[in-house]
């Protein structure tokens, strides 16, 4: 297959070279088209004000984008590959993308980016950040396998591998999202100069945690796989709201 990598983490990441050694070893063609930096939490932002430059950089087949995720998916399917991959892989991440996470996530909005570019998308997030071969290991069965239960147009497979040997891995489970407390951490601290400088605090605990969720899975040591979609309507409210809003003109 002709597959496009990219990422949140950056085109340096180790997620990257992991994932692409993997696919290359497995006979596939492989492009990275990655941000320049990382772009962790840049969720499905697209620069429209500045100009993208690219960077070859000293790796083959490897280019870095001064932009986001998006945009990286974007110029690539676009402008530059000679022609449109046939699936794109976000990953492999330096971290979950679990539970409300999906929301700010730049590595699942690459994903998404080639769901609306009319492509086959999977986002693939370790759960931690020592046993990228694994997550690779698991990506490399799961495109061997796809055209026997091919991805719908309007949805993406987002998939969190625990950060465990491929020995330790129980399975594989379907799972929903969960759903984190809100968080409302957020760090004080000044800087030399004595200003006030803000951090935003660490996630929150999971609220929704039952067994067919993908949080769950993960820690009972099972590959985690969400499909998600993109069509926010909540359709379950359209008919009160419309006997409500039909009042109001």
């Amino acid at each position: 297959m002709n597959i496009l990598i990219s990422n949140d983490d950056g085109v340096y990441a180790e997620g990257i070279d992991v994932l692409y050694a993997h696919l290359k070893k497995a006979g596939h063609k492989v492009t990275v088209v990655a941000p320049d930096r990382n772009q962790s939490a840049a969720s499905h932002s697209l620069t429209l004000e500045y100009p993208l430059r690219i960077q070859k950089i000293n790796k083959e087949d490897y280019l870095a984008v001064k932009g986001t995720p998006t945009d990286s998916v974007y110029l690539a399917v676009n402008s530059l590959l000679p022609s449109k991959p046939d699936i794109v892989v976000s990953g492999i991440n330096n971290g979950a993308n679990l539970c409300d996470d999906v929301i700010y996530s730049g590595t699942v909005a690459a994903a998404v980016e080639g769901r609306n570019l009319g492509l086959p998308a999977i986002a693939v997030s370790l759960c931690g950040s020592v046993h990228y071969d694994t997550a690779a290991a698991v990506v490399c069965r799961i495109i061997e396998r796809i055209d026997e239960c091919p991805i719908p147009s309007d949805r993406i497979l987002n998939i969190n591998v625990p950060d465990l040997p491929m020995s330790a891995i129980r399975g594989v489970r379907v799972t929903r999202l969960g759903r984190r407390m809100s968080s409302e951490s957020v760090i004080e601290e000044k800087d030399l100069r004595g200003h006030p400088i803000y951090w935003i605090g660490p996630q929150a605990e999971a609220l929704d945690k039952a067994e067919d969720t993908d949080i769950y899975a993960v820690s009972e040591g099972y590959v985690s796989v969400t499909p998600l979609h993109i069509d926010l309507t909540a359709y379950q409210v359209l008919d009160d709201l419309s006997g409500w809003i039909s009042k109001v003109y």
